[in-house]
This record gives structure tokens, C-alpha cells and sequence, in this order.
């Protein structure tokens, strides 16, 4: 999920990301399973983002989630840019101009793109996601561990709504 990440200027202990993604294989909608507090996500529950190809390029991004205060829908449209020599793991989302944030894709189901974990390289931002509004817990267990492993703080995770 890529609602609006801003890493600002710093050194921070490299962050690998996969090899290589598939950008059509990984276009369509991805449900949140859990996420890192942030500012832009504050009131949302049942998050989701859709993922759309403008060009070779450049993929549309469409986030929703229903705010837990008054049960009304928010949606944010944005574009993503695959940054050159990432294999696709790395992009610039900007849902406002000029500002852009880290989309690295850390984490993936490489044979059936099922769930995926995102995060950027201060390690403020992370997004455990699924094609499935829920998965098992061994699973989400594996991709925190996964997350723990490369530096994101797993104990301030937000479990989404609907997660068991």
C-alpha cells in the first residue's frame, strides 16, 4: 500500500529487495494485512490498493480504505514509476506532485504473486499485503519474520481489520 511515503534524506543499512517482479503479474487489487503506523493511514480500515497499467512504465495506483470513525470510503489515485534497473522491485509512487516515495518490494510470492511485503529504506514505512483480505497466520508469521529480518520494527505493526 502506497498512500504516501516520503523518505526523507538520510544513510540507512542497505535493503534488498527481490530480484525481479513482474509488472503484470502484479497488477489488480491487494488487500492490507498489516501495515506500520503512519499519519495517512490513521483512520483506515479495510485497505486495499489496485494496481493498473498506464504504460511500460508507469502503473496507476488506487488506494482505498473506509474511515473507522465514520464508516465513510476514502480513495487516493496515484501513479507509480518503476525505477530503471530494479527488475521492477523498486518504485517511485506520487500521489502528489512533485513528491515522490519508495516503493520497494522486499518480499513476494514469485510463483503465484499471492502476498508481498513492502517497505522503504528508513525502515518507517512497511505493508504486509495479500490477494486475500486474510491469511494464515503461519504465513503471517513468516513474512514478519521476514520483515524483522531486515530491519522493520514488527512489535508497532497494525493488524488490518479481518486478519485473524
Amino acid at each position: 500500500m502506497a498512500f504516501l511515503s516520503f523518505a526523507c534524506g538520510g544513510s540507512y543499512a542497505p535493503l534488498p529487495t527481490v530480484d525481479y517482479v513482474d509488472p503484470v503479474k502484479y497488477l489488480g487489487k491487494w488487500y492490507e494485512i498489516a501495515r506500520l503506523p503512519n499519519s495517512f493511514q490513521k483512520q483506515c480500515a479495510q485497505s486495499t490498493a489496485e494496481y493498473s497499467l498506464i504504460d511500460n512504465e508507469t502503473i496507476r495506483v488506487v488506494n482505498r480504505c473506509t474511515q473507522k470513525d465514520s464508516s465513510k470510503p476514502d480513495e487516493a489515485t496515484g501513479k507509480a514509476f518503476i525505477v530503471p534497473n530494479s527488475g521492477n522491485a523498486k518504485l517511485k509512487v506520487q500521489f502528489f506532485w512533485p513528491f515522490k516515495g519508495d516503493y520497494w518490494i522486499i518480499a513476494l510470492d514469485k510463483e503465484n504473486y499471492q502476498w508481498v511485503v513492502v517497505g522503504e529504506p528508513s525502515r518507517k514505512y512497511l505493508w504486509i499485503l495479500a490477494r486475500q483480505a486474510s491469511i494464515d497466520t503461519d504465513l503471517f508469521n513468516k513474512l514478519k519474520d521476514i520483515a524483522k529480518d531486515k530491519g522493520f520494527d514488527v512489535s508497532k505493526l497494525i493488524v488490518t481489520d479481518g486478519q485473524k
